[in-house]
């Protein structure tokens, strides 16, 4: 079932995505690359974005229909009587003659007719289809900035899977170790070389590490199931990462220069075009209210049968030609353009607090990878100094020289140093995939 799923979302993939790899079905490895596309596939955040853009393309059809020729048909028959009082008629009587009754009928009308108008001069319509226009822009950025959202999500989650696992192998790696220092604390024990204190304390320590390797296994389970929901999944979804927290994982072809992150950030983020859009919408709405004051320029014309009877109805047609200018309005039009002003300063608000915030972000995205290359040499010298120490603490106590406390401080800062190990890497990644979001990238990020 659930591959099924999975393969009915690769389907509905956008085109534009066709060069993405394709996501694994659950269960088999799944990539970095792999987990974005699926997520940006069939994510509910990103489906809705794609409706709402369809719903905008549906209002420029919309506005397009304004300008476009209407054509209608019509039918009747109908028995009717007239009272010619009402019109205004009253024949007097010929001396002798009887009266000519007011009342005249019932008699038989029968009508059928095509019509059709067509717009000749409407410029509000015009300006209405193009602000219209601008809309569908906004909501395709929306649609972008939905895409770019939910892949940086994808990723934080795979990168937090991944790092569970790293934490889960560490673990495991400290179970072993623990369970070494044990065995050989029981044969200095046996050899009465150790006092049996020696023993307890290598036990207690292996006691610990099992305790510290179930709870990196809870971990583990947690970070699949958010993995699962950041893909759009049913949270019982499960996949072999096929990524760790290596050195190029969470790439992408984002600049690590700040001038030239920056320009790309300006041109590629999609919430920075979606905003523009939509400050040249306010501005055409604006447009579109000021040309109600100019004329506008109708033909219609009309062609059927009419008599009392369709064997005997005979053709008939109108041919018409109407100008309208409105005049005065209650100063209704004037407030209305007033509010698209409005808009307008907001969205312009909007648009320079984003630029700030897009540059804002690029610049915290490059500081954090430096600051994370420099923490990943760091903990590569601190895991070296505590392998190290490990193995020099283990020789003195096999060989007599010192007691178990000094491989149990030197077990623990391994422990310590794996951990700083295994962050300082998913630090860098994390500061990857923020630059990628920062210039409009994070749907690229392999």
């Amino acid at each position: 079932m659930r591959s099924a799923m999975l393969l009915v979302l690769l389907l509905a993939a956008p085109a534009a995505r066709a060069q993405t790899p394709d996501p694994a079905p659950a269960g088999a490895r799944l990539t970095l690359a792999q987990a974005i596309a699926l997520a940006t596939a069939g994510h509910p955040a990103v489906t809705l974005a794609g409706l709402r853009a369809q719903e905008a393309a549906a209002r420029v059809g919309q506005s397009r229909a304004a300008l476009l020729p209407s054509l209608g048909a019509s039918a009747f028959e109908s028995n009717r009587t007239v009272n010619l009082e009402t019109f205004g008629f009253s024949f007097p009587s010929p001396p002798g003659a009887p009266a000519i009754p007011d009342r005249i009928g019932p008699f038989d009308v029968v009508d059928a007719r095509l019509r059709a108008s067509q717009s000749i001069l409407d410029l509000p319509a015009w300006a209405k289809l193009a602000a219209s226009r601008r809309g569908l822009e906004a909501s395709r950025g929306d649609q972008a900035v939905a895409a770019e959202a939910t892949a940086q999500a994808a990723a934080v989650a795979y990168l937090r899977a991944a790092r569970a696992e790293a934490l889960q192998r560490a673990r495991a790696a400290d179970v072993d170790l623990a369970q070494l220092l044990v065995g050989l604390a029981e044969a200095q024990v046996k050899a009465g070389v150790s006092p049996a204190l020696d023993l307890t304390r290598a036990r207690t320590q292996l006691a610990a590490t099992r305790g510290a390797f179930l709870l990196a296994t809870n971990q583990v389970g947690r970070a699949r199931i958010d993995l699962a929901r950041a893909l759009g999944l049913d949270p019982a979804t499960r996949f072999e990462l096929a990524d760790t927290l290596s050195e190029g994982v969470a790439g992408s072809s984002a600049p690590q220069e700040s001038l030239e992150a920056l320009a790309q950030a300006r041109a590629r983020r999609p919430e920075l075009r979606a905003e523009r859009a939509r400050v040249l919408k306010a501005e055409g709405d604006r447009d579109a209210i000021r040309a109600e004051r100019l004329p506008r320029l109708d033909v219609a014309a009309d062609y059927g049968a009419s008599g009392q009877h369709f064997p005997e109805a005979f053709p008939t047609r109108e041919l018409s030609i109407s100008a309208s200018l409105p005049l005065f309005d209650g100063l209704r039009r004037e407030r209305r353009v007033a509010e698209q002003e409005g808009l307008m300063a907001e969205s312009q608000v909007r648009v320079t607090d984003l630029g700030r915030q897009v540059e804002a972000e690029v610049e915290a995205a490059l500081l954090d990878l430096d600051s994370g290359r420099l923490q990943q040499k760091v903990a590569d010298e601190q895991l070296g100094l505590a392998e190290q120490e490990v193995a020099e603490a283990r020789d003195r106590f096999s060989n007599g020289v010192a007691g178990s406390i000094e491989v149990v401080n030197a077990q623990a800062s391994l422990v310590r140093a794996r951990d700083v190990w295994i962050e300082a890497r998913f630090t860098t990644a994390l500061a990857r995939v923020g630059l990628a979001r920062a210039v409009g990238m994070a749907a690229s990020l392999r």
